[in-house]
């Protein structure tokens, strides 16, 4: 398959720049699979979508402050963004600036680091030479939650507005640097409601990494390599889980996030594994899928791993025609935007 083939033509004006002002107020497009009918509502109608006795499955990771800003020595500004714990004081960064060995990065706060070493694709290896639990404490206090780099806002308006808004309701787990976004539509009344319908909601954690930004650089999709992420499910959710799957209730996924870790953890015989691991799994279309039944997602940028996990649950050309009805309606595109309930 070529990358060309999960393309699509994209007005930068439908990408969402601010989350709605009521989360579950946002638009949402049922797919059906089978037969490729569309219907379209509100978030909120979701629940009538789902039968009683399914199983919904989350992500609750949680975004942290990952976005540091500060100066060199020269007094010249710089800012980084942390992307994975080495160490107890080493991380591997994105760094914004020109690279010099043992250079000395002052953040705000009094935080001090030192460029180790360049690795590739921009990151750099920082020593920040203090124990674990202050670096902690320092980025809670004084990062930024990172935004996507396709949302165009002042640096005090993103403060302002993301903080919150760019967490799930149920986000519990620090370790992510992007929101796993399809959770974003979900407020405490409406997971009520989908309770009290008799739909059971369990829990895994996955932490969203840089690659979740990454498009696909190469020609043919079947040659990309996800970058490798965290992941936790404990044995109580992995019951839960393999007791669904046994009785033939479906399993509806939370993102794409979600349905990585449930189809990293799964077998083709039906066993579901608890633990901690990392995944690197990329699922493209002719995967065969052995948990998930339906995909609650939201409308990805062109040749994203994203669009292409979404093609092979609903179809491409079914799910590119989906795309054509909603930018033809005017849905909201990507991070802040609507969602999409593929059945």
């Amino acid at each position: 398959m070529k990358v060309s083939d999960f393309d699509y033509p994209l007005d930068n004006q439908i990408i969402a720049q601010y989350p709605c002002r009521i989360r579950d107020q946002s638009r949402l497009m049922v797919l059906r699979r089978e037969t490729g009918q569309i219907e379209h509502k509100t978030f909120e109608d979701i629940p009538d979508f789902i039968d009683p006795g399914s199983l919904l499955v989350i992500n609750d990771s949680r975004v942290f402050p990952a976005r540091l800003r500060g100066e060199k020595r020269s007094g010249g500004k710089l800012e980084i963004l942390l992307l994975k714990k080495r160490d107890s004081s080493h991380w591997e960064a994105l760094f914004k600036g020109k690279y010099k060995d043992n250079q000395t990065l002052l953040f705000k706060g009094g935080l001090k680091g030192r460029l180790v070493k360049a690795l590739e694709k921009g990151k750099v290896l920082i020593d920040f030479q203090i124990n674990e639990k202050n670096i902690a404490n320092h980025v809670l206090h004084y990062g930024e939650v990172p935004i996507p780099p396709y949302i165009k806002r002042t640096e005090a308006e993103s403060l302002s507005i993301d903080s919150e808004n760019y967490q799930t309701v149920y986000a519990n787990a620090y370790g992510s640097v992007a929101a796993p976004t399809a959770g974003l539509h979900f407020t405490p009344t409406l997971l009520k409601r989908i309770r009290q319908k008799g739909v059971e909601i369990v829990v895994v954690t996955l932490h969203v990494g840089l690659g979740t930004f990454k498009g696909i650089s190469c020609e043919a999709v079947e040659d990309h390599k996800m970058e490798t992420e965290c992941y936790s499910v404990s044995e109580e959710s992995a019951k839960i889980i393999r007791l669904a799957k046994s009785e033939k209730r479906k399993i509806i996924s939370v993102g794409t996030t979600t349905t990585r870790v449930l189809e990293t953890i799964s077998t083709p015989e039906g066993k579901v594994a608890s633990g901690n691991g990392n995944t690197d799994l990329f699922i493209f279309p002719g995967y065969s899928f052995k948990i998930v039944d339906a995909l609650v997602t939201n409308f990805h940028l062109p040749k994203s791993t994203l669009l292409v996990l979404a093609s092979a649950f609903a179809g491409r050309d079914r799910l590119l025609r989906a795309y054509d009805a909603a930018i033809g309606m005017g849905y909201r595109f990507y991070s802040y935007g609507d969602a999409m309930f593929i059945l």
